[in-house]
């Protein structure tokens, strides 16, 4: 590196850790501090955008990481992960909307999928999950024979080797999700009782078969060592409607906010950071994003990581 190089480079380096320590950033501003550092210091991009176009904003905010045909190549096979795991409608925020779960299937058609599958395992009656969530409703009515919402079979779960797993070892997972060439995560944002916030790492949960009351004796961990056999394609993070306490299952309006606004990252664990600032949550507080940080499968720092927000 010549002189005038380094001195421009240090100039940088100087204004990020200034605006760093002085300059309080809403969660949904463009991160200004990561603008200011050199690009070579960026570890993962987060899309995110606010409207009340929710179609309209799960495409801006995809093309702000690349596009969906950056996640889903011509003929691949496709699992969009929603969370169906309650019996609610899409204004409790217990469930990802069904616009932005139509959306994205639409996408990964357009950019050439041979086939989409959507599923859940549901902890009330998987049939009114479906139905009452209103995603089941909204992918019938694409009526294309390339997209189905399934009920989990429970015959494919497959028990699956962790190698490298601290706390678990094996588990039964999901064969269509282990064997998608694009997986692709998309949960609500909302507020758990053991997790503290339910968003992307915690939203795998529902593809792993057996007793998932275990995982909660040290659920931050397993949420980690799951993520490094099955990691997200893409995760968008469905925060137009926000379930502010008793989650995961909430059921009073009261505890919602309408937040209109979608994230959307390659790194999982960049999109749970970023979407933990919505809550006035640091990231370090979330124990599943430090474990799967330290595990090396995704950054939360937030100066490491470019937050690019709709125009």
């Amino acid at each position: 590196m010549d002189r005038r190089s380094f001195l421009q480079n240090a100039a940088c380096w100087s204004l990020s850790w200034t605006l760093t320590l002085n300059w309080p950033l809403s969660p949904l501003a463009s991160h200004s501090v990561a603008q200011a550092a050199p690009r070579n210091l960026f570890l993962a991009s987060v899309g995110m955008g606010k409207g009340q176009d929710y179609p309209r904003l799960v495409r801006q905010v995809v093309a702000l990481v690349g596009g969906m045909g950056s996640f889903v190549k011509p003929g691949a096979r496709v699992v969009i992960k929603p969370n169906i795991g309650f019996d609610r409608p899409p204004e409790m925020a217990a469930t990802t909307h069904p616009l932005v779960v139509r959306t994205l299937a639409e996408m990964a058609l357009e950019a050439g999928a041979s086939q989409v599958r959507i599923f859940d395992r549901p902890c009330n009656e998987a049939r009114r999950c479906y139905y009452n969530s209103g995603i089941l409703p909204a992918i019938k009515a694409l009526d294309n024979s390339k997209v189905r919402c399934d009920y989990i079979d429970r015959r494919k779960f497959v028990t699956t080797n962790i190698p490298r797993g601290r706390v678990l070892k094996s588990w039964d997972i999901y064969r269509d999700a282990l064997e998608a060439d694009c997986y692709i995560n998309v949960p609500v944002a909302k507020q758990h009782g053991s997790a503290g916030l339910s968003l992307g790492l915690k939203n795998s949960m529902g593809v792993i078969g057996g007793n998932r009351g275990h995982w909660h004796r040290q659920l931050d961990q397993n949420l980690a060592d799951l993520a490094t056999i099955l990691r997200p394609t893409l995760t968008v993070i469905d925060a137009t409607r926000m379930l502010l306490r008793n989650g995961p299952q909430g059921g009073k309006l009261r505890d919602v906010k309408i937040n209109d606004t979608i994230l959307a990252s390659s790194d999982p664990v960049a999109a749970d950071a970023c979407a933990s600032l919505l809550f006035d949550r640091a990231p370090e507080e979330i124990g599943s994003t430090v474990m799967a940080a330290n595990m090396g499968l995704g950054t939360m720092q937030l100066n490491r990581i470019n937050r690019i927000e709709v125009r």
